[in-house]
């Protein structure tokens, strides 16, 4: 019998390097400005996490759930979930409601 055809091993799979994530540089202290945006847009959030802070205000996770706590300790939002691992928060319905109905438009 002849031999097989000629370059008849397999190249080993070469393995990629993956891809490399750079690193976070969120704030870890609430300057002014993001103070204030936190105070103005996490009202118009519907669902309110630490990850959604840290995504959105470029936050460090530990300041995202002070801010959290100290939002609820004022009564701008109310917890809805609260698990020892994840806590859900919804903006308060008085809050929400006046732009839901947008009260200039009903007096037409």
């Amino acid at each position: 019998m002849a031999p097989a055809a000629t370059g008849g091993k397999k190249q080993k799979k070469k393995w990629s390097k993956g891809k490399v994530k750079d690193k976070a540089q969120h704030a870890v202290v609430l300057d002014k400005a993001t103070n204030d945006k936190l105070q103005k847009d996490v009202q118009s959030y519907r669902l309110i996490t630490v990850a959604t802070l840290v995504d959105r205000l470029k936050i460090n996770g530990s300041l995202a759930r002070q801010a959290l706590n100290d939002l609820e300790a004022n009564g701008q939002i109310k917890k809805v979930v609260g698990h020892s691992s994840l806590s859900i928060y919804s903006a308060l319905l008085s809050n929400i409601l006046p732009r839901i109905l947008n009260t200039d438009n009903l007096s037409q």
